[in-house]
């Protein structure tokens, strides 16, 4: 299995630094591990990240409210920040059989292949009928796919909460240049990839003393490229790795590995637009230069700082970048500057080559309670999960913990002065939680991702153009699909 995480890599220094500022009330994106020691009887251990930790009292009184029998002791311990280094731990303990802790939060990136080696509690067997249905009709349906098995559709993960990224844009600059996103609805109503370029590019102009790019993302040779910016870019544009998305979780071997078409290839196209402009070799010529070649080299970091600092007019990333920049007392952004969008789109939706895509896509993320199945406390562990699936419970996440619930409805009801930095922009998370597009995550995804990254990265820096990235990805896809 492989030890890295998108989330992982995603969150590193950056969540920590903020939580340092702002405390446990922010977008909270700490990846813990899986600690040591084991609960008494009637006691449920959940090994989760720092901030429930942190916020351990507000949320375990949210369980009771719920209706969680108060005979049964909640215990949330926090452990080792990577997630990587949480999941390999996760695997040592079912390894060895051991019952500690009694419930693992999982990342819905690697959920998956612990569901394939039958390892994890099948809730569907466990759970009552009206939590079972609740999940199924109304939990962002992309997250609730990561925590089932692929082939019967059984749910083995309670989905905690998701994460997708959005556009962050300087809105004071965007308007001195003669724009209106609140007139225009930017922050529900997505735009096309070639208006975005435009102004973009405009404003970059305008402000071309002060700013070092238009436009920052994360295009660097790693996880991310792979699981999320580049596929929901290639989703935006109508492509996929295989064909429709009933196939993103299998069957192995038996789908369609369509890297090598033209919308993939356009993808490609319009990020060398980005970074060296239209007239470069195998650039897109519909597109605008926004930033530069900087952006190989970008991880989630790279590119949250240079518009943190007032050196970028837009930037993809995730949503602890809001908080992160409105913690950082040295950055010139504040409050009143701040704007996001959904992500563009090149292609409307439904009129990609592939159902699922099309439209504004946005990468999930994300994060699921599991219930170890060697416990001995299962029935109680499954008590606090149902006791986890409630709109209250989800709001006092959303409130002390900062993150957001998986049932899209309660943030669009949740009250935005209650919730932090996040809470001016629920409008926009809204609109990215309907619209995600979730990893490919199967057996053979941790051998995939980085064959994917290497290839999208070769086309990106032209080391290869896109046909021939695609070509030889397509060939290397092949060869693992033989499971």
């Amino acid at each position: 299995m492989n030890g890295s995480s998108d989330s992982g890599e995603r969150s590193g220094v950056s969540r920590r630094r903020f939580i340092e500022a702002t405390g446990a009330a922010g977008v909270a994106m700490t990846l813990a591990g899986c600690g040591g020691g084991g609960g008494g009887e009637n006691e449920v251990v959940i090994t989760a990240d720092q901030e429930y930790k942190d916020a351990e009292d507000s949320v375990v009184d949210a369980l009771y409210d719920a209706g969680l029998s108060e005979d049964i002791d909640v215990t949330i311990r926090a452990g080792d920040f990577e997630s990587g280094e949480r999941q390999t731990q996760f695997v040592s303990a079912l390894d060895a059989g051991r019952g500690d802790p009694d419930v693992f939060m999982m990342d819905s990136g690697w959920t998956i292949p612990f569901i394939v080696r039958d390892q994890l509690v099948n809730l569907s067997d466990e759970m009552s009928q009206d939590t079972l249905d609740y999940v199924q009709n109304d939990y962002l349906s992309s997250a609730v796919q990561t925590a089932s098995d692929p082939e019967t559709g059984d749910l083995y993960g309670l989905p905690l909460f998701p994460d997708y990224p959005v556009m962050h844009y300087r809105k004071d600059l965007v308007e001195d240049a003669g724009y209106d996103p609140e007139g225009e609805n930017w922050a529900t109503e997505p735009m096309t990839w070639q208006r975005f370029s435009e102004i973009a590019a405009d404003v970059w102009d305008q402000n071309e003393d002060e700013l070092e790019y238009g436009f920052t993302t994360q295009a660097d040779e790693y996880v991310g490229l792979a699981c999320c910016t580049f596929s929901e870019t290639m989703t935006s544009w109508g492509g996929a790795y295989f064909g429709d998305h009933d196939n993103l979780f299998g069957p192995i071997g038996d789908r369609p590995i369509t890297v090598n078409e033209e919308p993939v290839h356009n993808t490609i196209r319009m990020m060398r637009s980005f970074a060296e402009g239209p007239d470069a070799t195998n650039a897109h010529p519909d597109y605008q230069k926004i930033t530069n070649t900087d952006i190989f080299g970008m991880t989630e970091e790279d590119a949250r700082s240079p518009f943190t600092g007032g050196d970028a007019a837009f930037m993809r990333n995730w949503p602890y970048a809001i908080a992160s920049t409105f913690g950082d007392d040295e950055s010139p952004v504040d409050e009143s500057m701040y704007g996001t969008m959904p992500l563009p789109y090149a292609v409307e939706e439904g009129e990609g080559n592939y159902e699922g895509t099309g439209g504004s896509s946005h990468a999930l993320g994300g994060w699921h309670l599991t219930i170890n199945p060697n416990t001995e406390q299962q029935d109680q562990a499954v008590q606090v999960l149902e006791a986890f699936a409630n709109e209250d419970v989800m709001l006092t996440i959303l409130e002390d913990v900062g993150n957001l619930p998986p049932d899209p409805a309660v943030t669009e009801s949740a009250n935005p002065d209650n919730v932090g930095p996040i809470g001016n922009f629920l409008d926009t998370m809204a609109v990215a939680a309907e619209n995600t597009v979730a990893r490919p995550v199967t057996a053979v995804y941790p051998d995939q991702e980085p064959l994917i990254a290497e290839e999208v990265h070769a086309g990106y820096r032209n080391e290869k153009s896109p046909e021939k990235a695609m070509s030889d990805l397509e060939g290397r896809l092949e060869g693992t699909e033989e499971y």
